[in-house]
């Protein structure tokens, strides 16, 4: 039959259809894992191909492959690198343990495409084999922990990184914007001593710049790859000078300095910088639940809330009550970093699931971790831009609360003792008077000192 082509495994042969780069390994485990849908995410695909990129390279050099197919290889993998073929990428997220399967579809699509540049018949595998050649001195065992290392780093210095630096540079903005604006600070959701609009945006502008360098470090254990180890961590068919010559070249790749992982095994074994990265996710996650409620809680309103602040009206917000925006980006912000949570429980629970000489639980570290990145990356961007840039604030609400709050008698307990201050504080909730009008009336101070001691701009003005 014209329209497919028989391939052969150690199981046996089947029919592949003619069109497809993948083959008959692929085709099993589509098979077999029909189980959410899910496909590699491109990143992912796109750290694999690099691999195989920078190993074909190396192995040409060494004299390991033929050279014409070690070009035929970087060809392949470099027309896939551009956006070809991106639909041959098939195996289910959840599918063989290790990532066998994801990995063999890779050295399928490779070898396959590879085939034809060299002007031969896909399914040719004598010609350009994906285990001989596309796979050479390879195994899934050190091939996919660096794919992940390698989706890591790409993930973040395309998408979290730069979103974390704008989002900074937005609140640091919004900070000198607003340093004037003095508000009603609010601990337990209770009234507090005022502070600047401005200073609870560079608060948050810290915040991140703090997630931004944690995330930095924790990147550092992802430049340290085990590739070179082979099925064990032993190096078995590999080139004496393979682990080195590969990393430098999939170094020159990403334009991220690489170095071979000092002890092989460790490098095979421990999931330990996925954990590590996905908690610093995490800890980030955390900061910006809080940020984002914040957020809605200034927002609140119109009527019945804070309303101190106005987030960016950017789509109407309900389907039955006319004129209502609700604060849909901190909102989203939220709903985003719950799942990268989850992601961080996964990722967890899968890296203290290895045994022996290997982690079996690697494809769903890969998806979760790379995915995490990519969405956190994403949302932090989207926030920035569409929320947090186009914040306007009420300067005579904010003032307004301010002024009522009953926590300015804190700055009176130097003066006139705490158990006064608590008794004209309580005399003024009771009564409606001012704190200044009962402190007046009771004599405990003069009308020059409440004017000194009283003064809104210098209690809320932050230490330098």
């Amino acid at each position: 039959m014209e329209d497919v082509r028989i391939e052969r495994d150690s199981m046996g042969e089947r029919q592949i259809p003619h069109t497809v780069y993948y083959g008959i390994q692929t085709l099993r485990a589509v098979e077999n894992f029909p189980i959410s849908g899910l496909k590699p995410l491109a990143t992912y695909v796109d750290a694999c191909v690099l691999i195989k990129k920078a190993t074909a390279i190396a192995n040409g050099e060494l004299g390991c492959i033929p050279p014409e197919l070690s070009v035929a290889i970087v060809q392949a993998a470099d027309e896939v690198l551009l956006g070809n073929l991106r639909d041959q990428f098939v195996v289910d997220v959840y599918q063989a343990g290790a990532g066998t399967s994801h990995h063999m579809n890779v050295n399928e699509v490779l070898a396959n495409r590879a085939l034809e540049i060299l002007g031969d018949a896909k399914g040719n595998y004598q010609r350009v084999s994906p285990n001989d050649h596309v796979n050479y001195g390879q195994s899934t065992n050190d091939v996919i922990p660096t794919a992940i290392r390698i989706g890591g780093l790409l993930a973040l210095e395309h998408t979290m990184l730069p979103a974390l630096q704008e989002a900074i540079a937005t609140l640091t903005a919004k900070a000198t914007e607003f340093q004037h604006v003095v508000k009603s600070g609010r601990t337990h959701l209770q009234d507090a001593v005022p502070v600047r609009m401005g200073d609870t945006f560079g608060a948050w502008a810290q915040i991140l710049t703090d997630h931004l360098r944690r995330l930095q470090t924790a990147a550092q254990d992802l430049t340290v790859i085990g590739l070179g180890g082979s099925a064990a961590g032993t190096g078995m068919n590999t080139h004496p000078h393979y682990r080195v010559r590969v990393a430098e070249i999939l170094s020159d790749l990403i334009g991220t300095p690489l170095k071979p992982a000092p002890h092989l095994m460790a490098a095979m074994q421990s999931m330990a910088p996925f954990v590590n990265v996905s908690g610093a996710l995490r800890n980030l996650a955390q900061d910006l639940v809080k940020i984002s409620h914040d957020l809605r809680l200034m927002d609140s309103g119109p009527k019945t809330g804070f309303k101190e602040i106005q987030l960016p009206p950017v789509q109407p917000g309900s389907s039955i009550m006319p004129g209502k925006y609700n604060p849909v980006m901190a909102e989203m912000t939220s709903m985003v970093c719950f799942q990268v949570m989850g992601y961080d429980a996964a990722i967890a629970l899968a890296a203290q699931a290895g045994q022996l000489e290997l982690n079996v639980m690697m494809p769903l570290i890969a998806y979760d971790l790379i995915h995490s990145i990519e969405i956190l990356g994403n949302t932090v961007m989207a926030l920035s831009q569409r929320g947090i840039a186009g914040i306007t604030v009420d300067g005579d609400r904010c003032l307004a609360y301010a002024e009522g709050s009953l926590a300015l008698v804190t700055a009176l307990n130097p003066h006139i003792g705490y158990l006064n201050a608590a008794a004209v504080a309580k005399e003024s909730l009771e009564t409606g008077k001012s704190l200044r009008q009962i402190v007046l009336e009771k004599g405990l101070m003069s009308e020059a000192e409440l004017v000194s001691v009283l003064n809104l701009e210098a209690m809320s003005a932050m230490l330098t």
